[in-house]
């Protein structure tokens, strides 16, 4: 009869080490990520008017909530933890309309943020959030 008890440890360490080995091996855990939220609404308002509130923060950190005018650019820097879970997620709202958006999630945005000089672009725009690896090509990942 086998004894479990004999292979938990090294399945444990496998589980364990194998993100860590993955993260290292592409010094993914070394790399600093810029996320960009610009604000590309349309706006009636006058010049010095906001028209985009957003609100960002991971488990550990509260960014704040920003009120950003048209065309201001909001960043900030992660950098992706030893368990490969880090997650930076906004609240945005403007004229009525809401949209919650993982603004940086790990183990989606390790590499394709890595396209475009270590960045994750986001534009909030009157139809949704968009997102793009390059600046050219932009997607309507979350939908108003």
């Amino acid at each position: 009869m086998v004894d479990l008890k004999q292979f938990a440890f090294p399945m444990l360490a496998f589980f364990v080490m194998c993100p860590l080995a993955i993260a290292v091996s592409e010094d993914l855990l070394f790399i600093n990520y810029h996320i960009h939220v610009t604000n590309d609404l349309p706006s009636d308002l006058p010049p010095g008017v906001p028209s985009l509130h957003l609100h960002c923060k991971s488990k550990d950190e509260d960014l704040g909530e920003k009120v950003m005018f048209k065309h201001e650019d909001y960043t900030w820097d992660a950098k992706i933890n030893l368990f490969r879970t880090t997650l930076f997620f906004c609240y945005a709202w403007w004229e009525g309309k809401q949209q919650y958006f993982e603004a940086f999630k790990a183990t989606r945005d390790e590499h394709r943020c890595r396209i475009y000089h270590n960045s994750c672009l986001w534009s909030v725009r009157e139809d949704g959030i968009y997102f793009s690896k390059d600046s050219l090509t932009w997607y309507n990942e979350y939908p108003w």
